[in-house]
């Protein structure tokens, strides 16, 4: 435990020191800090008012992107090649409705073919299928054949990335599309 010696022998805690004076002083400097900018503090209320309504910001937590953070365009339209944020819809490893951020690779009408282990949308390469996960868990690969209509083959470029390769998750449907991303940094 610490000593604090107190020269006058009372507490120096902010309890103590707390008088109508104070208080006062207080309210006076804080009416004339909003006097001189409550302009600012209206921009900044009614930007984050719009923001809010629109837009989220998203952290990216694994290494299946090279970016770490995202600005979400809620409800904006995703085509080919845009990062695309939607919500998980299944169970473990992640809880259900947790945000995903990945590449739209494929789109309704695009055909989905597989050589072996390795995925092409579209004729396009979009990596290949592991028989396990890095804990070990075996993985399913995803099937193949023509993308339906609301739905979305979703990609990252990492390796050990959880995409449409793997049936565990499969292509995104719409009503699970939160909007497209757009990278911060």
């Amino acid at each position: 435990m610490k000593m604090v010696a107190v020269a006058s022998g009372k507490s120096s805690g902010f309890a103590s020191r707390i008088t109508p004076a104070n208080i006062f002083g207080l309210l006076r400097l804080m009416c004339g800090h909003l006097a001189r900018l409550w302009l600012a503090y209206l921009m900044v209320a009614g930007c984050l008012y719009l923001f809010n309504g629109n837009y989220e910001i998203a952290y990216n937590r694994t290494h299946s992107l090279p970016y770490q953070f995202f600005l979400i365009h809620y409800g904006e339209p995703v085509q080919r090649g845009d990062f695309i944020a939607f919500r998980w819809n299944g169970s473990y490893p992640y809880k259900k409705g947790q945000v995903f951020v990945k590449i739209a690779a494929g789109v309704a009408g695009d055909e989905v073919t597989r050589v072996g282990q390795e995925f092409f949308v579209a004729g396009q390469s979009v990596g290949s299928a592991k028989p396990f996960g890095l804990r070990g868990q075996p993985l399913e690969a995803s099937g193949t054949g023509t993308i339906g209509p609301y739905q979305y083959y979703v990609k990252a470029p990492h390796k050990d990335s959880l995409d449409s390769r793997y049936a565990m998750l499969g292509l995104v449907k719409q009503s699970d599309v939160v909007g497209r991303a757009y990278v911060i940094f």
